[in-house]
């Protein structure tokens, strides 16, 4: 991925991370119901940065499988608490989604919400994610010192929408 590189969605574009996007992903990061999900990263290298009209609003990252018996790949993403609830975040795991099965080749995506993180659920099922199981104590909780059930999700690549 060179750093022309960048995907159009239906409303945000996704395109890597730059320097001058650090200062704005990090204050994201670090907005109470942003890190109540979120660590803050050692580093934002590895990650897309999600524009609306040209403004740094997040973050989104994919990582993926190669070994051809257990190919697929898998999503994460950070949203301002300013454009929760818009359809934004929804828009941008559609587009990376869209770009790992079409151009990557992947035929199933994983993503592993908080169970108790409702709002992303529910975003990830309208692209078309769908709950696999819980994973038990799976992520440290920011919040509490504890740890936080995870949901586990996959989607199909003809389950798209």
């Amino acid at each position: 991925m060179g750093s022309d590189w960048e995907l159009q969605g239906a409303v945000v574009v996704l395109r890597p991370t730059a320097k001058q996007d650090i200062a704005t992903l990090d204050r994201i990061v670090r907005e109470p119901e942003v890190a109540a999900w979120w660590s803050v990263p050692d580093d934002y290298d590895d990650m897309l940065a999600i524009l609306l009209d040209g403004q740094v609003i997040g973050a989104i990252q994919f990582s993926e499988e190669t070994d051809p018996e257990f190919r697929h790949a898998s999503i994460d993403i950070f949203l301002t608490t300013s454009r929760h609830g818009h359809g934004l975040g929804t828009d941008a795991v559609r587009t990376l989604a869209r770009w790992l099965i079409h151009e990557r080749g992947h035929h199933r995506l994983t993503i592993d919400p908080a169970v108790a993180n409702a709002a992303a659920i529910s975003s990830y099922r309208k692209v078309g994610f769908k709950p696999v199981g819980i994973m038990r104590a799976y992520g440290r909780d920011y919040r509490t010192g504890g740890w936080a059930d995870g949901l586990l999700m996959d989607l199909l690549a003809d389950e798209l929408t």
